[in-house]
């Protein structure tokens, strides 16, 4: 069995999804924690995501849930590995009116597939969002 990669640091998670992932440069994630199998984001409130009623775009939970599952697997495979979403299922449960942090576990991870949730909580608690999400390694 091939030796685990070393997990990567909150900075080069940081500069992945700064510098050298397109798709996750609009939304100014922060990096806040990441362990093995586990990544915590901060989410700040962009005006360019607000909708009518001055909540975010639901878009912006997802993608934040993507992200921080992306970069949770990311521990565990190294900085380099190519996993991509399969699957993703989400439960809105309220509206995100401010900052929030999205907070993702691998829950199964195998050779090909890695399985995990994410939460968007509010800056006090609330669950705004639940994730369950498949991804796979492009074979």
């Amino acid at each position: 069995m091939a030796d685990k990669p070393d997990a990567p640091s909150v900075d080069a998670l940081q500069r992945l999804i700064d510098h050298d992932s397109a798709f996750t440069r609009a939304y100014s994630f922060e990096v806040r924690e990441a362990a093995d199998g586990s990544c915590t984001i901060a989410v700040p409130f962009l005006p360019h995501f607000i909708r009518p009623g001055g909540i975010l775009s639901g878009q912006v939970l997802i993608t934040a849930a993507d992200v921080a599952m992306w970069l949770a697997i990311k521990t565990l495979r190294g900085i380099d590995d190519p996993s991509v979403t399969a699957q993703m299922e989400t439960t809105f449960l309220r509206p995100a009116r401010e900052a929030f942090l999205c907070g993702a576990t691998v829950l199964d991870i195998g050779p090909r597939r890695a399985f995990g949730i994410a939460a968007c909580r509010s800056r006090d608690g609330e669950l705004l969002a639940h994730h369950s999400m498949t991804y796979v390694r492009p074979g």
